[in-house]
């Protein structure tokens, strides 16, 4: 099969979607290596090290979508990426279509098959292309918020773990999965005082076993978030559905209630957001401010550390690419969690959850091969 991997055009992102690990093992399983030049330049990946690894460089997108019959990328591709798509064609990528019925609307027209690293989903739930960047995005979380609560950056002025004799800043975590549990490591490490809030009870038991009492977990309600988000200096959001919108967990009147130069890190804000009323934002410009709060919410915060974060996601994604070029669609067709990934085919949502969050027609997979 011949795969292509564009370099990525979002603000800011440095990551790419394969290694030249994974294009020597691409290789050495007969197919053909497209990479655009200088896709890797920022992850400290050159044309030439992709060069010796197997791979072909060629000097524009536009090549990179002619000669191949998979794309690989890492985020979702912007307007006139989906008008190079053609049908037959397989994109694989992060796409978090529940947030941007424009962009679901795009990959439609190309009739496309299109398969979402964030909705392969394994028979225990577990969500294996997502979870090394929720790794990396839980943990800089920590770090993202306590630069923002500098003063320079227009907050608080606090230091998140205090010092001897001053007490730590107050870390308030919502959703205690990967994310979560990441930042939590981070925050504990760090000498600050941390909440973490889920709904689910059995959840919430092995956080509190794994973490031996160093933080406090509660039962998480609309109220207790209110409750807690009042005092709170560092807010994380980490909640998942996966598929679909992030709920709405911080509203308008929550935000009222907090304290001025207190920080949020929306890390959910790929899939909508949970605070009320803020939309996604760039690297460039990373920061809302509601009311004097700062609200951090950008989509890619894994991209600002491509050399971590492009090794981590083709560790992932290698086997499922390996598949895809090995058996095209029919690799799909025999693996129950690459059917879950696949959100666009031929022209429709065939994701029941990415459909309804849209609001968009939905067709069975089987339907539509």
């Amino acid at each position: 099969m011949k795969i292509g991997i564009p370099k990525e055009i979002l603000d800011q992102e440095y990551r790419v979607a394969l290694t030249p690990a994974g294009v020597y093992a691409l290789k050495s399983n007969g197919h053909e290596i497209f990479i655009e030049s200088n896709a890797g330049l920022e992850s400290s990946i050159k044309n030439e090290d992709l060069i010796l690894a197997g791979a072909k460089i060629l000097n524009s997108a536009d090549e990179i979508f002619n000669a191949s019959d998979l794309i690989l990328k890492v985020k979702q591709p912007l307007e006139n990426e989906c008008k190079k798509l053609k049908q037959n064609q397989i994109l694989f990528t992060y796409l978090h279509l529940a947030a941007d019925k424009k962009l679901a609307q795009e990959l439609c027209k190309s009739k496309a098959t299109c398969i979402a690293y964030e909705t392969i989903e394994l028979s225990n739930g577990s969500l294996p292309l997502l979870t090394p960047m929720s790794e990396i995005a839980g943990r800089m979380s920590v770090q993202i918020g306590a630069r923002h609560l500098e003063k320079y950056y227009g907050g608080k002025g606090i230091l998140l773990g205090g010092v001897p004799g001053v007490e730590p800043a107050s870390v308030v975590i919502i959703g205690g999965g990967i994310v979560g549990i990441n930042a939590a490591k981070m925050a504990i490490g760090l000498g600050a005082k941390v909440v973490i809030l889920d709904n689910n009870l059995n959840r919430l038991r092995e956080l509190d076993d794994y973490f031996h009492g160093r933080l406090q977990t509660v039962y998480s309600t609309q109220h207790k978030v209110s409750e807690l988000l009042g005092t709170a200096d560092l807010v994380i959001t980490a909640v998942l559905v996966t598929g679909a919108k992030a709920p709405k967990l911080i509203t308008k009147d929550i935000l009222l209630t907090m304290q001025n130069g207190s920080v949020i890190v929306d890390v959910a804000i790929d899939q909508g957001g949970c605070v009320e009323g803020v939309k996604p934002t760039k690297h460039s410009e990373p920061i809302i401010k509601i009311n004097n709060v700062s609200i951090y919410s950008v989509p890619n915060i894994p991209g600002a550390v491509p050399i971590t974060s492009t090794r981590a996601l083709t560790n992932a994604t290698l086997p499922y690419v390996l598949k895809l070029a090995n058996y095209g669609y029919n690799a799909v067709l025999d693996d129950p969690a690459l059917v879950k990934g696949v959100n666009v085919h031929n022209g429709y949502i065939v994701h029941k959850v990415v459909a309804n969050a849209l609001d968009m027609e939905f067709s069975s997979l089987q339907l539509t091969k």
